[in-house]
């Protein structure tokens, strides 16, 4: 049986006095034994955050990860490795708001991929389509082509060690969302994807639905048979929000 995750990415907000208040919150929450939660805070916070966050349950992640190994001349990059060393044990790649707004592609994304396992990062490889390629008909295109160029360069192997996001582009920040039924088809897809090269993979694969989740709707999400959990963007920043999805997942 897959064990349920839940995963907050902060985004580009939050200081160290929200931060702190935010972490105390969370590590005195009670989500239960039956779920994995992770924070993923703005690079700049991860080693305080991962300070807070130590001896208690909460993991700590990145949102993004350079695709070079290092050491090297890579201004303004942060390695696999040094994510590691400030207390990362996973690493978001292909977040749609990096392919979108910093023309990240797939082949770039798939090279993240492989340099965060290559430290010992579990990716959290975010795939997803945009509103004109859902009404396009061609979802299952884009994502199949995202999961592909990992495949391709990573092997299926790779997925052992790895977590998939679904992320309908269309419903993020926007208040909409996508329905129970349309998430699980997507998370089937992505599973069998994997489970075609891979059975025993595919079965294990966590797939995580990341579309405006909040709590009003996390139950209904969850309680598909093919999600295994969420990537949670705003509501995330809120702890009461946070733990009450964090309960619906266990």
């Amino acid at each position: 049986m897959r064990r349920p995750l839940v995963a907050g990415n902060w985004k580009m907000f939050g200081s160290r006095a929200e931060n702190a208040k935010l972490v105390d919150e969370l590590v005195q929450a009670s989500f239960g034994g039956g779920v994995d939660v992770v924070v993923c805070p703005p690079c700049a916070y991860l080693w305080e955050v991962g300070r807070q966050l130590k001896d208690s349950r909460i993991g700590l992640g990145a949102q993004d990860v350079c695709a070079e190994a290092g050491p090297g001349a890579f201004t303004g990059e942060v390695s696999a490795a040094m994510l590691k060393d400030v207390g990362c044990g996973y690493a978001i790649v292909g977040h749609s708001e990096r392919r979108a707004l910093y023309r990240e592609d797939d082949a770039l994304v798939a090279r993240k991929f492989v340099a965060a396992q290559a430290q010992g990062l579990v990716p959290i490889l975010c795939v997803g389509e945009t509103l004109d390629e859902r009404e396009k008909g061609v979802t299952s295109a884009v994502v199949a082509r995202q999961l592909d160029a990992v495949l391709g360069l990573a092997g299926v192997a790779a997925f052992a060690r790895a977590i998939v996001a679904y992320e309908p582009v269309w419903a993020i920040g926007t208040g909409k969302n996508a329905t129970p039924d349309q998430a699980q088809d997507v998370h089937a897809f992505v599973r069998g994807r994997i489970a075609d090269r891979d059975a025993t993979i595919g079965a294990g694969l966590r797939v995580l639905y990341g579309g405006s989740v909040k709590a009003a709707n996390a139950a209904e999400l969850f309680a598909m048979a093919d999600v295994d959990g969420g990537l949670v963007g705003g509501a995330s920043l809120k702890s009461e929000e946070f733990v009450r999805i964090c309960a619906a997942a266990a």
